[in-house]
Parts: structure tokens; C-alpha cells; sequence
């Protein structure tokens, strides 16, 4: 009688199969995160997310990371970017800040603030005893499933940084933000064309394929200038 053949199991496919009620679609979107060659990349550097290999392409490209600025990441948490900034610029000048609170990361200053509130620009001036050479971010509103939703959603979360900015900005300062592609940003373009010497635009190799976000890198601040 012949032997039965016996498969050998993924540890991958039994991790992703433990859970018995999980959907098919989370199953498969598991899978792929696990297989994903940015998350092995960012557990094996001690990163807290995959997003920080997004900032070092960035930085790559454009190199606005220099040692000795000073960097205001708004929306951190979990602090992968973070993680990379204070590699790049140094230790003391980077202020994570978030609506929830940042595992303590070092190095890093971390601030639990309402980024579009009265006081946000207050206290991070406070912290910081100067305006930033470099404004970052990553944040994006909880999705809802529903794409002009969420694209919607995410230029008011870049409107609302780039408020912020205004005021913690110097003067020749970097601003990046996270958009979605999809039309509804034309406004906030216009408003950082006017306000920036130079803006650009660019979707990072880390940034999966299948998503619609991509970064605009504006460049030199022309200070509190407001259409």
C-alpha cells in the first residue's frame, strides 16, 4: 500500500489560519502583510512599522533629513518614522506627536496632543525652544471601505498639519504629507504651491502598489504666508 504523502505546513499559513472566524479577504491580506518584505525588513531593524522604510525613500530622494534639525512628526504613533528621523538628525530633535500615547522611544520627545487643537502649536513650541527645520505627516483617518470617503477624510487631516505648520515652520522649512490620489486635494495644492518655493510629488517602493496614498514633498516655506 502506498504511504500517504504528508504536507508540510507554512508556520506563516498556521499563523494565519488560527483564527477560525477570520474572513477570507483578512486571511489573504494577512498573509500578504506577513510575507511582505518591509515588515521582515522592519522587524528585523527593530522598527515599529513598515512606514519607516516609506520616510527613508523619501529621504533618499530628496534628502531633507540632515543631522542637527529639528522634526515635528504629527500623527507618530507607533513611531516608525520616528524611529528613522532620529537616526538621521540626531538625538533631542525629534517631537512625536499623537492623540495617543507613544511607547517612549529614544531619543525621541514624544507629546500626546490633538494635532489640529488651539493649544497643539503652543506646546510644541514649549518642547522644542525653536521652530522645525522639518514638519512630517504619515497620519490617515480610520477607513471606512468607501474610497472618496476616506480620500475626503485625509486631505482634512493634511489641511489640518499644514495649519499646524504655519506656525512651527521656519522660514526655507520641509513639509511632507501623506494624500490619497483622487482629485479632491486640487485645494490643498493650491494652498502649499503659494506657501512653498517647490512641491513635489512621489510614491516610495515601500508604499504598497494597491494603494492609492502617495507623499508631496513641499519644499522652502516662504514663511506665514496664507492665501
Amino acid at each position: 500500500m502506498a504511504k500517504q504523502s504528508r504536507r508540510r505546513h507554512n508556520p506563516i499559513e498556521r499563523k494565519v489560519r488560527s483564527k477560525r472566524k477570520r474572513k477570507a479577504s483578512s486571511t489573504r491580506w494577512l498573509s500578504r502583510h506577513l510575507r511582505d518584505r518591509y515588515v521582515i525588513d522592519a522587524r528585523a531593524s527593530g522598527y515599529r512599522s513598515r512606514a519607516a522604510f516609506k520616510l527613508e525613500e523619501l529621504d533618499g530622494r530628496f534628502q531633507f533629513l540632515k543631522p542637527g534639525s529639528l522634526v515635528v512628526d504629527l500623527g507618530a504613533a507607533p513611531g516608525g518614522w520616528s524611529q528613522l528621523a532620529v537616526k538621521r538628525v540626531g538625538k533631542g530633535n525629534v517631537i512625536a506627536v499623537d492623540c495617543n500615547p507613544i511607547e517612549p522611544i529614544n531619543g525621541v520627545i514624544c507629546l500626546v496632543l490633538e494635532v489640529g487643537s488651539e493649544e497643539a502649536s503652543n506646546r510644541i513650541a514649549a518642547v522644542a525652544g525653536r521652530k522645525a527645520d522639518i514638519v512630517l505627516s504619515d497620519m490617515a483617518p480610520a477607513a471606512t471601505g468607501h474610497r472618496a470617503t476616506d480620500h475626503l477624510r485625509l486631505v482634512a487631516l493634511c489641511e489640518t498639519a499644514l495649519a499646524l505648520t504655519r506656525h512651527i515652520l521656519i522660514p526655507g522649512g520641509t513639509f511632507v504629507t501623506k494624500v490619497y490620489q483622487g482629485g479632491a486635494e486640487e485645494e490643498l495644492l493650491r494652498e502649499l504651491r503659494h506657501a512653498f518655493l517647490s512641491v513635489r510629488h512621489y510614491k516610495p517602493p515601500a508604499s504598497r502598489r494597491e494603494s492609492a496614498e502617495t507623499y508631496t514633498i513641499a519644499l522652502g516655506y516662504r514663511g506665514n504666508a496664507i492665501p
